[in-house]
């Protein structure tokens, strides 16, 4: 189990105006900002939970996943993982963890990854029979038998995140952080990645604390949101909670024949034309199946489907209720 309590973190940014004449200056004489990346921050996430951890650029996500894989220190608060402290137990730490961040590459460039593969294996000192079992299962489930012998820097971006991935499982950790796994990828591959990434959960049941900007990995992946900003936790909820809680509105397209849909109090026209007409239904006033019950009773209806939010509008609300 993972128990953020306080932690509190300040970065130092070098800063300097643009031209030749203050980089010389800077050589003898740095100015800093002091910026709060995390501040008294405290959640817990559960063993084998999936969680999505969201927030705009700058937010503090990234400096939440070092901490959290022991890479910062903060100057105040605690954190255990399965009751280690990742600052303090480092080498025993990252035994159980695994850590994919989506800019940055844990494959080197110039060798094929199975290479890469074999040294993580030295590293992480792995059993052979462990070892083996693992890569057996991660070629087949990432679908890399095709890639595996290929160098690092000859593949796609999908083909090189689905061997990041792989990376990061070799050791079987029990817990998994992936920071932007999805950046850049194609439809294809994007799926294949999420497909995995729940599969690893199921079987395994493997703890996942996902960092993105793509809500869809959120909406597929997870069922909690923490979301944070300007370096503090702002609200902590299930995502279907806080989809009903924003998602004040439903669209309805409706296909008829016969005559004309009047609306009423809940009901606002979008568009109409060739008897294909779009609502929108305020859910505060008026529940779907009045408002469906209200255009029935009007004209013969021949098709209709109610749209919800996209989790991206929902996301989109939060940030601005909290102006973030």
């Amino acid at each position: 189990m993972i128990r953020v309590e306080h932690i509190s973190k300040t970065l130092k940014v070098a800063r300097r105006n643009a031209g030749f004449s203050e980089a010389f200056k800077a050589l003898f004489h740095k100015q800093y900002e002091c910026i709060k990346a995390l501040d008294d921050i405290s959640f817990t996430i559960d063993e084998g939970e999936m969680v999505g951890y969201i927030g705009p650029n700058g937010a503090g996500k990234s400096s939440t996943i070092k901490v959290l894989s022991g890479i910062l220190t903060p100057e105040e608060g605690s954190c255990t993982i399965n009751k280690r402290v990742p600052w303090k137990d480092r080498i025993a730490h990252v035994q159980e963890i695994g850590v994919v961040f989506g800019q940055r590459s844990q494959l080197w460039w110039d060798v094929p990854v199975i290479d890469s593969f074999e040294l993580l294996r030295d590293i992480y000192h792995i059993p052979n029979q462990t070892y083996h079992n693992n890569l057996e299962e991660l070629v087949t489930l990432l679908n890399l038998e095709q890639i595996i012998k290929t160098p690092a820097r000859q593949l796609s971006l999908g083909q090189r995140m689905r061997c990041e991935i792989a990376a990061s499982l070799l050791h079987s950790p029990k817990i998994l952080f992936l920071d932007e796994p999805t950046i850049g990828l194609d439809a294809v591959s994007k799926i294949a990645v999420r497909d995995f990434i729940l599969e690893r959960n199921r079987n395994h049941k493997t703890t996942v604390i996902l960092t993105t900007h793509d809500m869809q990995d959120i909406e597929t992946l997870t069922k909690r949101i923490i979301l944070i900003g300007k370096g503090k936790i702002l609200m902590d909820g299930h995502l279907e909670d806080i989809r009903k809680q924003f998602s004040t509105t439903k669209q309805l397209t409706v296909e008829y024949t016969g005559g004309q849909i009047l609306p009423c109090e809940g009901i606002s026209p979008v568009s109409a034309s060739n008897q294909l007409a779009v609502f929108t239904i305020n859910l505060s006033v008026l529940s779907v199946s009045d408002a469906i019950t209200h255009i029935s009773k009007q004209v013969e209806v021949q098709d209709i489907s109610v749209d919800s939010p996209s989790i991206d509008e929902v996301v989109a609300k939060l940030y601005r209720q909290y102006q973030i």
